[in-house]
């Protein structure tokens, strides 16, 4: 993983706001999805496109390129645009988001782009995909190539905490943790809400850390929206060769626009008239005091 200076924390909150604006254009013109989760992941994003995945997207197929699956698809505007700005497809095509005959779907489709490696949509099913990709990596393990305990490249597995809520969810937990897939990091967005409310009041997740640790997994909490965080959490994940790792990253739903964050009904809201353009400014003069 290269090295953290405080010129690529820079970079890369740059182009998290960038991803930010992104997201609330693609809504915007499409009428309908996930903004407030897209907003809250997009420093996570931002770390993992530009940072820490082994990826190419000129060779999107690459054998030894690190796994990454989104479980819980419908924020995959950021997805989309975190491809896109990495140049898997170009940026133009993100406004083209959910319209007739597009390749960005409202959930991502593995067939659709490049880069994409599931298709998500039924939430609660990523673990268990992202497990595959582990338990392949083990039995393909190229000694030279190697990441870690059992694998020629690192599978990572974006979920929200809401599924969380869901058996199967558990079920691949614990079977991640019975098979020491030390090759493989979960990375929730516990921004604590979900389409009807509070987690906590709809069913309850804690002791969320200690569930986890229960089932054989190293654990991290990290504040979702420090890099350095994000990233350091992610190499110490790599040094882990005795069983996966959960990140479990604080965010805040909606980030970076004021009227929408910590605020549940921004799940799937449509926006009114004004309240795009009012986000974006904000968003630009984020900006333009991170340049200053």
């Amino acid at each position: 993983m290269p090295e953290i200076t405080d010129k690529k924390i820079l970079a890369l909150e740059e182009m998290a706001n960038t991803l930010r604006q992104d997201v609330i254009r693609m809504v915007s013109d499409a009428g309908s999805g996930h903004v407030g989760g897209s907003l809250g992941m997009a420093d996570v994003f931002a770390a993992m496109y530009f940072h820490i995945l082994n990826h190419d997207p000129k060779n999107p197929y690459w054998e030894h390129r690190d796994r990454l699956v989104l479980s819980n698809g419908h924020i995959c505007p950021v997805l989309y645009a975190a491809l896109a700005h990495a140049g898997y497809f170009p940026v133009e095509e993100l406004n083209t988001l959910r319209k007739l005959g597009t390749r960005l779907q409202g959930h991502p489709h593995r067939k659709a782009l490049p880069g994409i490696e599931t298709t998500s949509g039924p939430l609660g099913s990523g673990i268990s995909q992202a497990i595959g990709f582990a338990l392949a990596a083990r039995l393909d393990r190229d000694p030279s190539t190697s990441s870690g305990r059992g694998g020629a490249y690192r599978t990572y597995c974006i979920t929200s905490d809401g599924e969380h809520q869901e058996g199967n969810t558990w079920e691949a937990i614990m079977f991640a943790g019975k098979n020491r897939l030390s090759n493989m990091t979960v990375i929730v967005d516990r921004n604590n809400i979900q389409i009807d409310g509070d987690t906590e009041d709809i069913m309850p997740l804690e002791p969320f850390r200690a569930k986890y640790e229960s089932f054989n997994w190293h654990v991290i909490e990290i504040n979702g929206h420090d890099l350095y965080q994000i990233i350091s959490a992610a190499a110490e994940a790599r040094a882990i060769h005795e069983k996966p790792t959960a990140i479990i990253a604080h965010t805040i739903p909606g980030k970076g626009v004021s009227f929408m964050e910590n605020d549940y009904t921004w799940h799937s809201k449509p926006f009114k008239p004004g309240e795009a353009a009012a986000a974006i400014s904000e968003l630009k003069e984020y900006g333009r005091k991170l340049k200053a």
